[in-house]
C-alpha cells in the first residue's frame, strides 16, 4: 500500500519511529509549549561534558564561546555556521585563568561517534523575530544539528517551500 496522500502526522510518526527504534535516538517529546527552546540545549550539553570529565569552569567557558559564535549579529548566518562548525569539529580553546595553558574542550566525540548522545524532538517552537516550529529537530549532545520539515504530499511544491 502506498503512503502517498497520507497525513503529514503519519509520516512524522514513521520518521520518529525510524530515529528512535532503528537509529537509537532518544525521543525528547513535543516541545511546542516548552520555554527556552534553543539550538544549544545547555543543560544537556553541560551534562555530557561533565560526564567526559571537564571542569565546570571549562564547560562554562566552552558553552559561552559556542553561544557567542552561534549568535554573532555582526556576521552573516553563513559566517556564524562556519564558526560553529569549527568549534564542533576541532573543539573550543579554553583558558580558565591567567597562567594556565589553553585546553581544548571537545564538544563532540568524532573518534567514537557511538559515545555521543543522539536525540530527536518534535514541534520545537523557536521564538525570535519570527516564531517558527520545525517538525523535527535532531540533537547531538544537546546541539541542534539538523531540522526535518515535512510537507503534505498533496501540497504543491511551491506552496510547501513558501
Amino acid at each position: 500500500m502506498s503512503n502517498m496522500g497520507k497525513p503529514e502526522r503519519a509520516t512524522q510518526n514513521r520518521v520518529i519511529k525510524l530515529f528512535t527504534d532503528t537509529l537509537d535516538y532518544t525521543y525528547l517529546g513535543k516541545w511546542q509549549d516548552r520555554e527556552s527552546n534553543s539550538n544549544i540545549e545547555e543543560s544537556q550539553l553541560e551534562a555530557y561534558l561533565t560526564e567526559t570529565g571537564y571542569s565546570p569552569d571549562h564547560i562554562s567557558c566552552a558553552i559561552h564561546q559556542l553561544r557567542v559564535a552561534a549568535g554573532n549579529t555582526n556576521r552573516s548566518l553563513h559566517e556564524n555556521n562556519k564558526a560553529v562548525y569549527g568549534l564542533l569539529r576541532y573543539g573550543v580553546q579554553v583558558k580558565v585563568s591567567a597562567g594556565e595553558n589553553t585546553e581544548t574542550v571537545k564538544l563532540l566525540d568524532w573518534d567514537s561517534p557511538q559515545k555521543n548522545h543522539f536525540a530527536i524532538a518534535e514541534e520545537v517552537t523557536l521564538k525570535g523575530n519570527h516564531e517558527r516550529r520545525p517538525d523535527l529537530v535532531l540533537y547531538v549532545k544537546g546541539l541542534a544539528i539538523g531540522v526535518i520539515e515535512l510537507k503534505n504530499s498533496r501540497a504543491d511544491i511551491g506552496k510547501a517551500v513558501r
